[in-house]
């Protein structure tokens, strides 16, 4: 099973989302393009990188984020804030900003969305393929 020492050298965080919802495709798309320093990787929920994480409160559900760092594993509003912080910069401000909002009120707006995704956002368009100067970037 993976523990915290094997993510990927230069990497502060794997954010794990849904590989087939159009939501957390842009999610990632936005990630890339903010992401200045390249300290973010990616993978699905779906992938075998996931499934070799051995957390106790690791998650089967596909309708949360999930970021993993040197700090444990996050989900939902709290994974959102671990990518913020994960780019750095102001999104690192904007995260601790957001730690002040209590999070069971996080959770409910994330469920939220979480639960209309498809019907707003839709199907992932197709499978992802990465720019060769992305692809590093992307995990199974």
């Amino acid at each position: 099973m993976a523990d915290f020492s094997s993510i990927p050298e230069g990497a502060n965080s794997i954010v794990f989302y849904d590989g087939e919802c159009g939501l957390c495709e842009r999610c990632v798309d936005w990630c890339l393009k903010r992401d200045r320093h390249r300290r973010l990787r990616f993978a699905p929920l779906q992938g075998t990188t996931f499934a070799s994480i051995d957390a106790p409160m690791k998650t089967t559900d596909l309708s949360t984020m999930v970021v993993w760092n040197a700090r444990g594993l996050h989900q939902e509003s709290d994974a959102t804030l671990a990518m913020l912080e994960g780019i750095g910069g102001v999104w690192r401000a904007i995260a601790r900003l957001g730690r002040v909002v209590p999070r069971s009120l996080r959770n409910i707006a994330y469920r939220f969305v979480a639960r209309r995704r498809y019907g707003w956002f839709g199907d992932a368009d197709a499978c992802r393929i990465p720019s060769d100067e992305d692809l590093v970037r992307f995990l199974p």
